[in-house]
């Protein structure tokens, strides 16, 4: 949630006329055809219709138009420079405002605010306060508009002190000062400025609401909103913004139902509190009930559905936005590439990738960065690279992104390389930097590599470790084999280990059948998170691989009667815009007979080659020959066949899944594409593997 306290300087507000929007719609573009009649000169009604149109012009960033405008009358006053003046400042274009500044036959108080305030609102305060210092007559906009300017710049000392100083104050002035603290989470200095202001107005209540529900204190933000003498829509929103963020759905939707009037953004505040907590149906359900929808409508159902991992829904929002005629912003963008990532839909993420060339935004880091991830996510590494070596600006966020993609790909040198080449120019790594070095150095089997960076975080940069990196080594050592290592590791952290710590001993446990390990790993784990699948789960393989069948079954009644439901094993593919998914033994699809007759056909080849299947990796208690027959039909196998029977030969193939791969299922994988001669990319749970002529990516370490 942003919190801004918006300066709104109105300039000469009772000389301009109340022109209608209609009436301002039929002004034709200028340098095209320009309006045929202009106002006449000579009296003050006809400068006025002059200044309005200038304004309007203005207003809808029209700004040549409204310049050319300027330069027709017949002759100007102060407010025609200043709306000009204004129009140049808000459209950032402040070396024409000042060349125009400078050529004004005469300036007012509002000349110089204008000036001063279109300087402090592009970030240029040097500029803005030199002019201030040089305005000849101040008012209390003028003391405002640098308030205002230091505040939006996060430069929350000045504008105390320049508040300080003021000669005189209004609610404007306190109300600013009071935002500022809010936006530096200083909420007592700003309940304090709040007390102590002589007057309040509407805005200065629902700033103080705001500060609370940032610091996620909704009971100061609810007894201030109950005590509010006026509230005004927006006063609303805030307090279901604040119950939203909190997670407090149910008093969110009475207080909506009580709401005396509702405008876009009082529905679009409860879709967005029903998208963010996973309640979708109920959110899609305000959705389709409200009056109007606006941007920021369609983009929350997106992003909704995109982090609930529904792509396919996020998909169809997405072209029904578009047949709305509502136009994609940058976060819109940002949405649906994560939608396209969530399912490796990669031909409809190109398609969005053409949307954003057309529309302009490939050049907004935001967007890009989100462009490295899906590409990445959808196994086209190479694509993610070039998208992250075009961007004309790489921060931090773009840093983490790509080193994060070679880690996923299991390149863990060429993730080490560029996380020093980020040192190189000078981008300071964060903690989630360090996130996916050492989880690339995991996935390589780096153990002295990641070592070195899990020290380096603290004696180089400073940066304390969390539990995610703590986690991190835990996988790192235990995939390497070192299980000991791993566990004294985890005896000895500075803090408590959570979930993911645990979820990690267990996992490596799981790769290396230790059962002793494994289930003191998985008790912690369950202490913390019993209602978590994935402690039963891997407790229950270990069980199985040790053939230890009675305690598998215990495991699995304990699942039942506790309410825990396995996730069932899923592999999909994208093929001709359309996702196809399989489960294991799947005979829904259209084209089964076409599948398993591409299944059958392989498997007398791979047997002919030397192909042995590894019935170890069944994990329910059948004789070998229904162990066979079962790992025949694994959902990745499924899709892999579709694949070949529905796309050119020799066009490499994309599975994802949405478990861990096993070892049968790999191993046939890198005979398939020996045979049919493709790369076959598969992104399970944990990383990517790249098949191609008989040989996985991982090196068979993963």
């Amino acid at each position: 949630m942003r919190f801004l306290c918006l300066n709104r300087f109105i300039i000469y507000a009772k000389n301009v006329s109340n022109f209608s929007t209609a009436a301002f719609k039929g002004f034709p573009a200028a340098r095209r055809n320009q309006p045929s009649e202009y106002p006449k000169s000579g009296n003050y009604e006809d400068l006025l219709s002059w200044n309005s149109m200038i304004t309007r012009y203005c207003k809808n960033k029209r700004i040549e138009d409204a310049r050319h405008v300027f330069d027709k009358m017949p002759e100007r006053n102060v407010v025609s420079w200043t709306a000009m003046i204004t129009g140049y400042a808000q459209d950032g274009r402040m070396d024409h405002a000042r060349q125009l500044f400078d050529e004004m036959p005469e300036r007012d108080v509002v000349s110089w605010n204008a000036m001063v305030a279109g300087y402090a609102q592009n970030g240029r305060l040097d500029d803005a306060r030199n002019l201030f210092d040089k305005t000849p007559k101040r008012n209390v906009a003028s003391w405002n508009a640098m308030v205002t300017g230091y505040v939006q710049n996060g430069k929350v000392e000045g504008a105390r002190q320049m508040f300080d100083r003021m000669p005189e104050k209004n609610v404007v002035s306190w109300t600013a000062m009071m935002a500022g603290y809010v936006q530096e989470r200083k909420i007592v200095d700003a309940r304090q400025l709040f007390d102590s202001m002589p007057r309040r107005n509407v805005i200065s209540w629902t700033t103080m609401i705001n500060g609370y529900a940032r610091e996620g204190r909704v009971d100061d933000a609810r007894e201030l909103f109950d005590k509010m003498p006026r509230r005004d829509v927006i006063s609303w929103n805030a307090m279901i913004a604040a119950y939203a963020q909190d997670g407090h759905i149910e008093e969110a939707s009475r207080l909506f139902d009580k709401m005396p009037e509702r405008d876009v953004a009082s529905w679009n505040a409860m879709i967005s509190c029903y998208a963010c907590r996973g309640k979708l149906d109920d959110a899609r359900r305000m959705f389709d009930k409200m009056p109007n929808r606006n941007k920021v409508s369609w983009t929350s159902m997106i992003a909704g559905y995109a982090q609930d991992g529904n792509g396919e829904e996020a998909l169809k929002v997405f072209g029904e936005m578009k047949w709305a005629g509502v136009k994609p912003d940058q976060i819109t963008f940002a949405s649906i590439l994560d939608a396209c990532a969530c399912i490796a839909a990669l031909q409809q993420g190109r398609q969005v990738h053409k949307c954003i060339i057309k529309t302009g935004f490939e050049s907004d880091v935001y967007v890009a960065n989100t462009l490295v991830t899906m590409y990445a996510k959808c196994g086209i590494l190479e694509h993610a690279r070039h998208v992250f070596d075009k961007m004309s600006e790489q921060n931090v966020v773009s840093w983490n992104a790509m080193i994060a993609c070679y880690a996923q790909h299991g390149y863990g040198q060429e993730a080490i390389g560029l996380f020093e080449q980020m040192q190189r120019v000078g981008t300071k790594p964060d903690g989630i930097t360090f996130i996916s070095v050492l989880s690339a150095c995991s996935h390589a089997g780096l153990v002295e590599e990641g070592w070195h960076y899990f020290d380096s975080m603290d004696t180089d940069y400073h940066i304390v470790a969390g539990v995610e990196h703590y986690a991190c080594m835990v996988d790192l050592l235990g995939r390497s084999g070192m299980l000991d290592e791993a566990k004294n590791f985890v005896d000895r952290m500075p803090i408590q280990p959570s979930a993911a710590v645990w979820g990690s001993l267990l996992g490596v446990c799981r790769i290396h059948v230790n059962l002793e390990l494994g289930k003191y790993a998985a008790e912690r784990l369950l202490q913390l998170e019993p209602t978590m699948t994935a402690p039963y789960v891997l407790l229950s393989n270990i069980y199985a691989v040790a053939g230890r069948w009675d305690d598998v079954a215990n495991i699995r009644t304990m699942m039942k009667d506790r309410g825990v439901k396995k996730k069932p094993g899923l592999s999909w593919i994208e093929v001709k815009n359309r996702i196809h998914t399989f489960v294991a033994e799947d005979r829904s699809h259209p084209q089964t007979a076409e599948i398993y007759a591409m299944l059958g056909r392989l498997y007398k080849q791979m047997e002919e080659v030397g192909y042995l299947p590894d019935i170890d990796c069944v994990l329910h208690d059948m004789d070998d020959e229904n162990k066979e027959h079962s790992l025949q039909y694994h959902s990745e196998k499924l899709a892999i066949c579709f694949g070949l029977i529905s796309t050119p030969p020799g066009t490499p193939i994309h599975v994802m899944k949405n478990l861990r791969v096993c070892r049968d299922c790999h191993t046939t994988v890198k005979f398939i594409s020996k045979i049919v001669g493709r790369e076959l990319v598969v992104r399970d749970a944990i990383r990517f593997h790249h098949f191609n002529a008989g040989l996985c990516s991982c090196g068979n370490y993963w």
